[in-house]
């Protein structure tokens, strides 16, 4: 992705951590000799050398990931930026946080490789409730999906978040996005300037 150095992040506690609490994005490839998009939660490895995940059998785009490329594209919060709300001359633009990883994939079929997976994808997203469900999978339920396992070889990281203007405007920047709703958008921006 085309990154300015204003808007580069390299910290990879801090990418990581963007990941843990955005991890849903796209798992780009090729079938067929076309780009194919899935859409889908993952998880870090925690070692943070690998990403994991599974799609649905039925997936096409499984049938040629084994060894190949792919990229995973992770964003946060964005939104719309109005010229309006700077002092000085501007652009409409758009403010976002987004995360490329590139890597080797893997699929997985085996049983204990897709429980592993399944069990820990639940664990994270179930935490949050009062009774979490615990998960009872089938052969036959673990048959429908395969694993993913992709070896990280590079990461991008770009935080767009008004870096580039004069601190007046990323004020109100802040202020602007916060009165039309985009609180998380407005929090990153905030924490950003510290």
């Amino acid at each position: 992705m085309y990154i300015p150095k204003a808007f580069e992040v390299t910290n990879q506690d801090e990418i990581f951590a963007f990941v843990e609490e955005n991890a849903f994005g796209q798992l780009i490839s090729t079938v067929n000799g076309r780009l194919f998009s899935s859409h889908l939660p993952f998880l870090i490895a925690e070692d943070k050398s690998r990403i994991l995940g599974h799609l649905a059998a039925q997936n096409p785009q499984h049938g040629e990931l084994d060894g190949r490329e792919v990229l995973v594209s992770i964003e946060g919060p964005h939104d719309y930026i109005s010229p309006s709300w700077y002092r000085g001359p501007g652009v409409p633009t758009w403010n976002y946080q987004a995360v490329h990883f590139y890597g080797q994939c893997r699929v997985l079929r085996d049983a204990k490789q897709l429980q592993a997976i399944v069990n820990a994808l639940t664990a994270k997203y179930e935490a949050g409730f009062d009774a979490p469900w615990q998960p009872e999978y089938s052969a036959t339920m673990l048959g429908a999906i395969v694993g993913i396992e992709i070896t990280i070889s590079e990461i991008q990281c770009k935080y767009k978040l008004s870096q580039n203007r004069p601190a007046e405007d990323r004020a109100q920047v802040i202020k602007e996005l916060q009165a039309g709703g985009a609180v998380k958008l407005a929090e990153a921006m905030a924490r950003n300037e510290r």
